[in-house]
């Protein structure tokens, strides 16, 4: 089951479309059994036409939006080379092998692009990429209740310089799209699952990969609990869990670049480059 927001309310995709009655987004993530009531609506309500692609909004209410890094094998190389020169790269080998994960701030909803909108490129970094990220939808309670896709904009210049840079170059404005709709499940996804990103430069593709969740090193739950651990989420929160692909040290974002991140069973997000 797919949950979309968009301009005209809350739509449920099956086989079918659904209008959901208007309710806050807010409290579908926090309901009780959401996946209960999404099969309820599912086999009473009448189907009703496609939401149009442009009313699509990111699948936020209120929920902040935190991230994961060094949790592929793949990240924590990159990360250990961008950060060699100043004496930060063994942090990055460390904490892919502890017990406790890196966990970030990485949003508010005000700073999560849309579908289809733009990212913002800092002003002060010359290096910048996007990460593909599966991204857990976690309730209240600290249940992972469904998935979406992640892109995780970052400044690999200003994080290597100095790793105490990591908020500024994560946290600013449109550094984060999610979407295009949250999958609603209690399931594991299966570990074939992919994750792929292609990057379109003047309709050409200058970067793609793609890689398997079961690169993965943590669980979803893991990560989940880490970070409700003493910590509280009223409605919810959004943890992108990491990235596997990260293009050559040669690339870096220009404006007008377009992304695009598929992950199966969930769909693709798209967002062009401000």
């Amino acid at each position: 089951m797919h949950l979309y927001r968009t301009q005209h309310g809350i739509y449920l995709h099956t086989d079918l479309w659904y209008r959901l009655p208007d309710l806050e987004w807010d409290g579908l993530i926090a309901h009780e059994d959401l996946q209960g009531y999404l099969a309820h609506i599912a086999g009473t309500y009448m189907a009703a036409a496609a939401p149009a692609a442009d009313s699509i909004l990111a699948p936020i209410g209120t929920q902040e939006v935190w991230a994961a890094g060094v949790t592929y094998f793949r990240s924590r190389t990159a990360r250990m080379e961008e950060s060699k020169d100043a004496g930060g790269g063994s942090f990055y080998d460390r904490v892919y092998a502890a017990e406790r994960p890196e966990i970030f701030f990485k949003a508010t909803p005000q700073r999560v692009a849309h579908p289809g909108q733009g990212m913002h490129l800092r002003s002060d970094s010359k290096w910048m990429v996007p990460e593909p990220e599966l991204t857990l939808v976690i309730n209240p309670k600290g249940e992972v209740i469904g998935y979406t896709i992640g892109n995780d904009l970052s400044c690999r210049d200003i994080e290597g310089e100095n790793p105490l840079y990591l908020p500024q170059a994560k946290c600013f404005k449109l550094c984060a799209a999610i979407g295009p709709c949250l999958r609603i499940t209690r399931d594991l996804l299966p570990p074939e699952t992919k994750i792929q990103i292609t990057i379109s430069r003047s309709g050409e593709s200058v970067f793609s990969g793609e890689t398997p969740i079961s690169q993965l090193k943590r669980t979803p739950s893991e990560l989940a609990g880490f970070l409700y651990r003493d910590n509280t989420f009223p409605t919810g929160a959004l943890l992108m869990t990491g990235t596997g692909i990260v293009p050559g040290d040669e690339f870096t974002l220009n404006s007008g670049d377009v992304v695009a991140i598929t992950i199966d069973g969930i769909g693709t997000l798209v967002n062009p480059i401000g």
